[in-house]
């Protein structure tokens, strides 16, 4: 399957919505302000928030004051244009190789947002990419998690630090930079566990290891992810904001996009957090993690509808 069908199939609950309704409108011919309420309904359905709805039916309503023939066909156009401007400069690029090394990445998030097998992913991604990568199994606190974690790395190939359950996780990070170190790898990339935004004695924890890891290298982390449910739509936006508080993101990587997602809290998150999207999970397999893509989120939540607008 290539790149572009993993978007469209992860999305296909979002899409499915929107398409639905713009092609129901498209029927209608001509806009009427029922149409607007009825894609109003669709935007916040689709999980796109407040202001970005907001925006996209104001323009389209501005467009239909001024041009009254205004069909179904354009709401296309003009919510793509929106949605392409709300979400510029939110792709996340990593190079193949880092300028130097090791370069470590953080994995952060609650549990069930999909830390552990993102993190075997990424490494997995890495190598295809012909970089080298070492994992670190920080989530000392969930007893599976460090076993998900090996049985990964094998299955994958990689290799990894671990420590056993209960242990401490920032002592782990830090026998796991000097191992990154002493082998030459290109990353680390850091399974951290799975804590709940509000309690503080678990954030503690979680700065405690970035502390350690800047005993060994004061630009370390140099990529702090958060990793997000993308089932869960714009309810992770205060998660988002808390983490960002308390440990410095860099950036987002948005999992579980098979079919359960709506797909428009991509938007919402992005908007709210201006956080780069580095990465976005379309299944369960190791290639399922890909680098996220305005034009194929665009093309599989509105794709172009080839018809002439009306002059």
């Amino acid at each position: 399957m290539g790149i572009f069908s993993k978007f469209k199939d992860g999305f296909k609950r979002g899409a499915d919505v929107l398409q639905g309704t713009i092609s129901k409108i498209v029927g209608g011919a001509i806009l009427n302000e029922d149409d607007l309420l009825t894609l109003e309904e669709a935007f916040y359905e689709g999980d796109f928030g407040v202001e970005t709805t907001e925006e996209i039916i104001d323009k389209i309503r501005e467009a239909h004051k001024s041009e009254k023939s205004l069909r179904g066909e354009d709401v296309n156009t003009l919510a793509r244009e929106i949605l392409r401007r709300t979400l510029d400069g939110s792709e996340g690029r990593l190079l193949a190789k880092p300028n130097s090394k090791p370069e470590v990445i953080c994995l952060i998030g609650v549990n069930g947002s999909g830390k552990t097998t993102t993190c075997a992913k990424l490494g997995y991604r890495f190598k295809s990419m012909n970089s080298s990568s070492l994992l670190a199994a920080c989530d000392t606190f969930r007893a599976a998690a460090t076993e998900q974690l090996l049985s990964w790395s094998e299955r994958l190939d990689l290799q990894i630090v671990s420590g056993h359950h209960g242990s401490d996780s920032a002592a782990v990070a830090f026998d796991a930079y000097s191992a990154c170190e002493s082998r030459d790898f290109d990353r680390l990339i850091v399974d951290t566990a799975g804590r709940l935004h509000v309690k503080n004695n678990l954030m503690d924890e979680l700065y405690k290891l970035k502390r350690v890891l800047q005993k060994r290298n004061p630009s370390a982390p140099h990529h702090s992810w958060l990793v997000i449910d993308g089932s869960t739509g714009t309810n992770v936006i205060e998660q988002a904001r808390v983490f960002h508080e308390k440990f410095g993101l860099t950036g987002l990587v948005v999992t579980k996009l098979d079919g359960s997602s709506k797909g428009g809290a991509l938007v919402s998150i992005y908007r709210s957090m201006n956080l780069p999207i580095y990465f976005v999970g379309l299944g369960e397999k190791p290639e399922d993690l890909q680098p996220f893509t305005i034009d194929y989120y665009l093309d599989s939540i509105l794709p172009q509808r080839e018809v002439a607008l009306t002059s």
